[in-house]
């Protein structure tokens, strides 16, 4: 799936009306499912707590605080990106900062062309990150699999007295001959010795 195909969820966090409206105008409207503005860090939060947003825009300061911890606190979720728009005078400070923590940063004033960029660029770290969250889930769930194997493989040799070899071929067996996964089939071999 291309860029071009993705869709968004998309949340302005701005006590700015105008900066909120502008943003709005700028983005291509197919290519967002949703954008959602609120005024502070407060309703922000609240929000986020209910709602996953692929993209955070966040026009600082907001009325209670700067916006750049819940930027950190955004980018410190796997799968959301988030750009922090920041006066001139403190962009290279704030850059500094928080670029490390995953944080993109872009200065006041903000042309269209360079609005456009950093959406794009935003869009394609999140397909980055979507695209890494996968593989990571796929390798957790690999590596829960091979550990209830390697148990019930152990609980094979151990209790039945079978070699390591013939206790691997058995479970991979089982699973083959029973349409089960080696993990169903070793979750049994588990059960039954537990009793």
């Amino acid at each position: 799936m291309s860029l071009q195909e993705h869709v968004y969820k998309l949340l302005i966090i701005s006590s700015s009306d105008g900066f909120s409206k502008a943003v709005k105008a700028t983005l291509p409207k197919l290519r967002f499912q949703e954008i959602v503005t609120v005024t502070g860090e407060t309703a922000a939060r609240r929000l986020l707590s209910d709602y996953h947003f692929d993209l955070v825009i966040i026009h600082s300061p907001l009325p209670e605080d700067t916006g750049i911890r819940l930027a950190v606190d955004l980018c410190s979720d796997k799968t959301t990106t988030a750009l922090l728009v920041v006066a001139s005078d403190l962009y290279h400070g704030i850059y500094r900062e928080v670029s490390p923590r995953g944080v993109m940063v872009a200065s006041r004033p903000l042309p269209r062309n360079i609005l456009l960029q950093a959406v794009d660029d935003m869009c394609a770290y999140s397909e980055r990150l979507g695209r890494l969250a996968k593989t990571s889930t796929s390798l957790e769930s690999k590596m829960k699999e091979i550990r209830i194997v390697n148990r019930a493989k152990w609980i094979l040799i151990d209790q039945e007295g079978m070699p390591e070899q013939e206790a691997h071929r058995f479970i991979e067996k089982s699973a083959m001959d029973t349409g089960k996964t080696k993990s169903e089939i070793a979750e049994e071999i588990i059960s039954k010795h537990n009793q």
